[in-house]
């Protein structure tokens, strides 16, 4: 589930909760990462051609290709990943997923189109729309982890709560996903973009988001920040017509609740609710999502399954016998490697004094009126330059 511009607010309005870094830097963490999330990117991403991946029976091997390879990267960089997948989805999730089956249709047709008549960059567009992670793709994901000797964990719903619920709780440092949705459910550290390829990453490098600055940067408690997010729209409720990032953070700046925002709107001639629209229900999901408790879990990673390796990758799927040898031996020198801690694992992280959330709000405030003079400034110049005659000096 994703959560419509929100990355955007927190970057205009939270700066300070961002931190860009290279992939050395989680040496020695344990992180929880989003598994559909990744597949799905892993299908999109790992193609030939055009073409998703398949061995010679015609089964497709991209996910299987992205998570062999891509954990292999994390590893060789001191990650320890722990895979969380998702469980049966929310019954208010139903209706989205309902759409999102529909426009895979709708792209099916437009893919066959554009394989008689199209470019290949059409071809190329249909066939990534068509992407749909299986059941069976989970399935084989999970033997594959297991012959890795990388942990992975069934959650009982939303992927993304399981791995708010497990960084919570110190089981693992953050959650890795592209879902910001995934700081509605009180995740201390969210980071993205850990999954991607090195070409990608030279692009957009990883982030690190960090939850308490970016309730202090919006200046909003817990509780304020699901409702924005809520009227930012999500898997769970349409957005509301003519609400966008801007005048949903104001809405809620201004009547501090949804209870006041949907009371306002209701009277409101410019903004329409859609009908049954139900905020209360996707409140209480973020609230208290079901998930399995953090205590249930202890994690470890083992050597490799080299044979067993050789015999699914290899032999059932195609794999070339010498990359994935050469793969299972890295991964076991790196996963004893990774055992080393990181120096600040040893000491605790004191929560900020109210002084220095003070002073951090004040120099967000101050950021916010300097970009509000800089933006008058220039609309003042453009006003100027446009009045003035053509010639003149």
């Amino acid at each position: 589930m994703g959560i419509k511009g929100l990355a955007q607010v927190i970057q205009e309005y939270a700066p300070d909760a961002i931190k860009k870094v290279e992939i050395k830097h989680q040496f020695g963490r344990k992180i929880a990462i989003d598994a559909s999330m990744s597949i799905y990117s892993f299908m999109i991403a790992v193609r030939s051609g055009g073409e998703q991946l398949t061995s010679e029976s015609g089964e497709t091997t991209s996910h299987l290709m992205g998570i062999f390879y891509r954990t292999l990267r994390m590893v060789e960089n001191g990650v320890k990943p722990v895979y969380v997948f998702d469980g049966k989805p929310p019954t208010l999730k139903s209706g989205e997923l309902a759409k999102r089956t529909a426009r895979k249709s709708e792209a099916q047709e437009a893919h066959e189109e554009a394989k008689e008549t199209g470019t290949a960059e059409e071809i190329e567009k249909f066939a990534r729309r068509t992407v749909r992670v299986t059941k069976e793709h989970n399935e084989e994901c999970k033997k594959l982890l297991n012959l890795m000797g990388i942990p992975y964990v069934d959650a009982p719903t939303e992927a993304e709560a399981q791995c708010a619920v497990l960084a919570r709780a110190g089981k693992v440092y953050a959650a890795a996903t592209e879902d910001m949705d995934t700081l509605c459910f009180d995740c201390p550290v969210l980071i993205r973009h850990l999954t991607f390829s090195e070409q990608r990453n030279a692009k957009e490098p990883i982030q690190e988001i960090y939850l308490d600055k970016v309730l202090t940067g919006l200046d909003m408690t817990r509780d304020q920040f699901i409702d924005l997010c809520i009227l930012l729209g999500c898997d769970y409720c349409e957005t509301i017509p003519k609400v966008g990032p801007k005048s949903a953070l104001e809405l809620i700046r201004k009547h501090g609740s949804l209870e006041g925002v949907v009371k306002f709107l209701e009277t409101s001639d410019k903004y329409k609710l859609p009908e049954d629209w139900p905020w209360q229900d996707v409140r209480e999901l973020l609230l208290k999502p079901d998930v399995a408790p953090a205590e249930e879990f202890d994690f470890k990673w083992n050597a490799p399954d080299t044979e067993g390796l050789v015999k699914f990758l290899v032999d059932e799927k195609g794999f070339n016998i010498d990359r994935v040898k050469n793969g299972a031996k890295r991964l076991e020198t790196y996963l004893k490697s990774a055992q080393q801690g990181r120096l600040d694992g040893f000491f605790k992280v004191l929560p900020k004094t109210e002084e220095q959330v003070a002073t951090l709000k004040r120099k967000n405030a101050e950021r916010m009126e300097e970009k509000k003079k800089k933006q008058k400034q220039e609309a003042a110049a453009k006003k100027g330059a446009k009045g003035k005659p053509k010639g003149a000096a």
